[in-house]
């Protein structure tokens, strides 16, 4: 319980106890080689046979027999064998393990001084079907090499834990480091975890160091590099959004309720998670826009700076005085209570038109505080009442017609008097009214509308999961 309260979790002590078993495991397997290559069992291949085994100038069968006999015991190959001697012929007898032990004893007495020949009479022990003697041998090696191994797997078991510990209270100290430095939050994790994991890794060269097995963690880290290379290239749209956010939060080009456009998209800042970025646009849609794209695109920030200029066009008629329009909408501009003083607002002449001469119009509004699209409204209209209160025509292009040379009237007799003219009274229509508000009722106000999107979206389903790396405004 200790190792897991301090591994954070049980699949981190897993994930350690498996390390240390592969790091483990080529020794032991060495150590068990090197004792098999030591201990004959009933699988291996006798060694070669002496071309000759000398005893005396002259060999006795007796002194053969005794020769022969040693060397038998000696090797534990063989059960109970038994050797005779006869004017230089060896009779072998008794049993051997494999068909390779008794073939090498018959080699090695052919081979010894003054045999004439050999009667190999060995039997080859035929295994049992049951038989578990090469696994508890095999068991035996393992718990010997494991015990021999003990000292070494110790001090790396407490190497690891000790940069294990390292790890996570560096990680901790450069955290609320960063913190206390207002860092952004992802920036802040990537470094305060890249420290952890450099001290860990310290820990296990260290280990692979002591044990000499330097070697092996170069290969490790080799093919530990050539697989994050094929991760990355297999999921190149996912790192490429991971790192995009990283720069995002390093250049921080906007915060949680901006007003911005990316990507042809118009909405209010939500979140930015490792993967996208959310707006809420003003019709009141999610839209997630891959932070790879938001950081390749042209970001409008219309909420870092609050003021706006906003323009329209108006025509009016060629017999009209231009000096007299300019100055009835410099006066509705100035009197209007969403419009600012600076930077001044302008009337100017755009362009001669086919029946008018068009005015654009441009003034600034404090985009925090005002809806542009209320604003735009609100003035148009009054412009538009303002203009036809001075008398001031506002011709249509499309539909006027003009008589440079006039048009000739006649004069039609009434009731049949041929002396006097007709004359027809034509009623004109009434002019609409225009409302003298600033703001009617079917524009709602003129206040921004990004406290009631900010209020959609809270009430709303999020639906990009993860951490907001993003700050609020209060928070910085």
């Amino acid at each position: 319980m200790w190792i897991f309260n301090t591994c954070g979790n049980k699949t981190v002590f897993y994930v350690l106890l498996t390390l240390i078993m592969l790091l483990f495991m080529p020794p032991l397997m060495l150590t068990q080689a090197q004792e098999a290559t030591t201990t004959p069992t009933s699988g291996e291949q006798a060694p070669a046979v002496p071309e000759r085994v000398d005893i005396q100038p002259t060999a006795q069968d007796e002194a053969i027999a005794r020769r022969l006999q040693d060397i038998l015991s000696a090797t534990g190959w063989f059960i109970d064998p038994q050797l005779r001697v006869q004017n230089g012929v060896v009779f072998l007898s008794g049993q051997a393990q494999t068909a390779e032990f008794k073939d090498w004893a018959g080699n090695l007495a052919r081979n010894t001084q003054d045999v004439a020949a050999v009667v190999n009479q060995l039997e080859v022990v035929e295994p049992a079907l049951l038989d578990v003697q090469p696994f508890v041998t095999g068991l035996r090696t393992q718990v010997r090499t494991l015990l021999r191994s003990l000292p070494l797997l110790g001090f790396s078991l407490i190497i690891l834990i000790l940069a294990w510990i390292a790890a996570r209270f560096l990680t901790g100290t450069a955290r609320r480091y960063f913190q206390s430095q207002q860092m952004n939050v992802l920036l802040l994790n990537v470094i305060a975890r890249s420290i952890g994991i450099m001290v860990f890794l310290g820990g296990l060269y260290l280990v692979f160091q002591v044990a000499g097995w330097t070697s092996i963690a170069l290969t490790i880290l080799g093919g530990t590099g050539l697989f994050g290379l094929v991760l990355g290239i297999a999921f190149r749209d996912i790192s490429e959004n991971f790192l995009a956010s990283i720069f995002l939060s390093i250049q921080n080009p906007f915060n949680i309720g901006d007003l911005v456009e990316i990507n042809d998209v118009l909405g209010f800042v939500q979140r930015m998670t490792t993967r996208a970025t959310i707006l809420m646009t003003l019709a009141g849609n999610h839209v997630q826009i891959p932070n790879a794209t938001v950081y390749k695109s042209i970001i409008h920030n219309y909420t870092s700076n609050p003021n706006r200029r906003l323009d329209f066009t108006i025509g009016i008629g060629y017999d009209d005085s231009i000096s007299l329009a300019q100055d009835t909408v410099h006066q509705v501009l100035e009197a209007h209570p969403a419009v600012l003083n600076e930077p001044e607002h302008l009337v100017l002449v755009d362009r001669l038109g086919s029946a008018t001469v068009n005015l654009q119009i441009y003034f600034w509004i404090d985009g925090s505080k005002h809806s542009w699209l209320k604003v735009k409204s609100s003035v148009i209209r009054l412009v538009k009442r303002a203009i036809e209160g001075a008398g001031i025509s506002m011709p249509d292009e499309a539909r006027e017609l003009i008589f440079p040379q006039g048009v000739p009237v006649q004069m039609v007799p009434l009731d049949g008097d041929q002396d006097t003219p007709a004359v027809r009274q034509i009623e004109q229509p009434a002019q609409p009214h225009e409302s003298e508000t600033v703001s009617t009722s079917a524009e709602g106000g003129l206040r921004s509308e990004a406290e009631e999107i900010e209020t959609q979206a809270r009430q709303s389903r999020t639906p990009e999961a993860g951490e907001n790396l993003l700050k609020t405004e209060t928070s910085e």
